[in-house]
């Protein structure tokens, strides 16, 4: 399972910063491996919690984690998008 904590600094935003994206490369994954509308909500309310935090520790945190946690949420954002595409008949 992939974290994110090596760029993130130790402070209480930066720590509710990783857990948010922690929590959702994870309920991200979960929606991934068992798409349902339950898993794909609970997916989608994490991401909201987690631009959330990273716009509050962009008041507060170094650039450099900030810009870390935002290329997070951008790639989690685009595996979440994959589920939002309907299934070709060549790619189920």
């Amino acid at each position: 399972m992939k974290r994110y904590d090596a760029t993130l600094q130790d402070s209480s935003t930066a720590a509710q910063t990783k857990n948010s994206v922690n929590k959702l490369h994870d309920s991200v994954s979960q929606a991934l491996s068992h798409p349902n509308e339950q898993t794909i909500s609970q997916a989608k309310n994490s991401l909201e919690h987690a631009e959330e935090a990273v716009r509050v520790a962009d008041r507060s945190l170094s650039d450099q984690g900030v810009e870390f946690a935002e290329q997070i949420l951008d790639d989690e954002k685009t595996r979440l998008a994959a589920l939002d595409k309907p299934a070709s008949p060549h790619n189920p």
